[in-house]
């Protein structure tokens, strides 16, 4: 338990203090069906994901698209960030995680168009890995969190999509979203923490993480900060969202799952969506993967992707 704290820890260090060290792999030697790198588009090395499948039965198995973190600029799909999420290897769902393109290889929205490309592919080769292409929810945490929620919330959205990456036939439609302590509107990040405390705010900076992936300081370039916002998609056909955040989070202001959950709100209705506060908890920590929790996060997803 003290290096599963530890470790947590040590990630919730990283996520916006990206140039320190990578984040440590995940422990999954144990797992016995997976399909490690195989790729999803070609344009570069980086789009690859890997499969992992419950240990018994043919499935097919709902997916979940496990989205990781670090600040977009740095992370991997085979880092511990995964973890929690392979938790649904044991509630019969297959976990499905990705890399995409980060701030230092490319810049918005590459990053989406590679997650959108991943899930496209899914559909597409779903029946050659037990896979079921009806049944998918993106998860992910911090800009993994970002990601999954405008996965879910721009389905159809021709702007966001590259069909050139391959699987042009299928659509990048999930059933439902987890979205853990996700930066939402990156121009709100630094008054909300003027606000709260609890955090520097220099997310506004030049050469902050969303600056980076954005190319481009922030505050110059409000149209593509608004493109990058989850919420500017919100239609009534999108999907169910769990969204979860520490109430002491010091690298995204709490205020951005619950504005988020409020404008989900609006026009989703209450009954699909779900807002879950922690707390005494900062970006990331053991709470979030305590078994309590991941029940929450799982009654979710059985509710809307089984």
């Amino acid at each position: 338990m003290f290096r599963k704290i530890i470790n947590i820890l040590f990630i919730q260090f990283l996520f916006f203090n990206p140039l320190f060290a990578q984040i440590p792999p995940a422990k999954t030697e144990n797992i016995k069906r997976k399909y490690l790198d195989i790729p999803y588009a070609t344009v570069t090395p980086t789009q690859k994901l890997d499969i992992y499948l419950p240990e018994e039965g043919n499935g097919p198995f709902p997916v979940i698209i496990s989205i990781h973190g670090g600040a977009f600029m740095i992370g991997d799909k085979g880092d511990m960030q995964v973890m929690p999420i392979l938790n649904g290897l044991n509630h019969g769902y297959a976990v499905v995680s990705v890399n995409y393109r980060m701030s230092g290889e490319a810049i918005f929205p590459k990053d989406i168009n590679d997650v959108k490309a991943a899930i496209r592919w899914v559909k597409a080769n779903g029946s050659k890995y037990h896979l079921n292409p009806l049944k998918i929810a993106t998860w992910g945490g911090s800009a993994g969190g970002n990601l999954a929620a405008l996965a879910g919330t721009s389905g159809g959205v021709k702007d966001l999509e590259d069909l050139s990456l391959g699987n042009a036939d299928q659509t990048s439609n999930v059933q439902a979203v987890v979205d853990w302590f996700g930066p939402i509107d990156f121009l709100k990040m630094d008054e909300q923490f003027k606000a709260s405390g609890k955090g520097t705010p220099d997310h506004s900076e030049a050469n902050s993480p969303e600056s980076k992936i954005l190319g481009k300081q922030i505050t110059l370039i409000p149209a593509l900060v608004k493109a990058a916002n989850p919420a500017t998609y919100i239609t009534r056909d999108d999907p169910p969202f769990f969204v979860e955040h520490g109430k002491e989070d010091q690298s995204v202001p709490t205020q951005q799952s619950i504005n988020f959950a409020a404008e989900l709100t609006k026009i989703l209705g209450e009954p699909k969506v779900t807002l879950v506060l922690l707390d005494g908890t900062r970006h990331g920590g053991p709470q979030f993967e305590t078994t309590e929790n991941l029940d929450k996060v799982f009654a979710f997803l059985d509710k809307y992707v089984k």
